[in-house]
């Protein structure tokens, strides 16, 4: 590790911006972004990169076919995107996307909770791993003795967390 940069941190308020996704057909991305998970469009440039967001703001994804149109999906073994998360703002809000999931009938690949939050993962067109989720309240943080997090990964109880559509 160069040491010139051992004490440097990220300021604590920083975060991640947008996600620019490689995909192979932007209408069967879009048909999933927006019209499943509800997305919606801000902009598009040309017939090969369009920007959504949630709220209005300028962009959180950019689906592109620069160098991907009709490609085929990453090798589950190579280097790349491991996962893209999209953080919902309450528990409701994490249930109504489930129901909506499997109203659509769209596959679920894993549900878990890990203590400081609850995740639904699940597959876009290009086999991208998506996982939705909900932090719970910080006082609800499991901590170690020591003050640290810890963190798991055990099964969601899914038909509980339905129950909170209905809150």
């Amino acid at each position: 590790m160069d040491t010139k940069n051992a004490t440097y941190s990220i300021p604590s308020l920083s975060h991640i911006g947008h996600i620019h996704l490689k995909v192979a057909d932007i209408q069967r991305s879009l048909e999933f972004y927006c019209g499943l998970l509800g997305f919606q469009e801000t902009s598009r440039h040309g017939s090969r990169v369009v920007f959504i967001s949630a709220g209005g703001y300028h962009h959180h994804i950019a689906l592109s076919t620069w160098y991907s149109k009709g490609g085929k999906p990453p090798l589950t073994n190579n280097t790349g995107l491991s996962q893209a998360s999209i953080r919902y703002p309450t528990r409701c809000d994490l249930a109504c996307i489930l129901q909506r999931l499997l109203d659509f009938e769209h596959p679920i690949s894993g549900v878990s909770d890990h203590g400081v939050s609850e995740t639904i993962y699940i597959e876009d067109p290009d086999k991208n791993v998506i996982a939705l989720y909900w932090d719970k309240p910080y006082e609800q943080w499991p901590l170690h003795e020591d003050g640290s997090i810890e963190m798991y990964n055990i099964p969601l109880n899914i038909n509980q967390l339905l129950e909170a559509v209905s809150l």
